[in-house]
């Protein structure tokens, strides 16, 4: 497999797609040695609030 520059452009691309990035994935599609795409998928997370449940006397 020969070695093949990569347009700084893209580089460029997928540096932005992580930037700010907590949760979630970037997917880069490569066809015939190019990249042909870039996905940023991102999630929010909230956090979780535990209910105190009372008894009754």
């Amino acid at each position: 497999m020969s070695k093949r520059n990569i347009d700084e452009a893209l580089v460029e691309k997928i540096i932005r797609s992580l930037e700010g990035l907590e949760y979630g994935s970037v997917h880069i599609t490569v066809h015939d040695s190019n990249i042909t795409q870039i996905e940023r998928v991102e999630k929010q997370r909230f956090p979780v609030e535990k209910k105190v449940l009372k008894k009754e006397v």
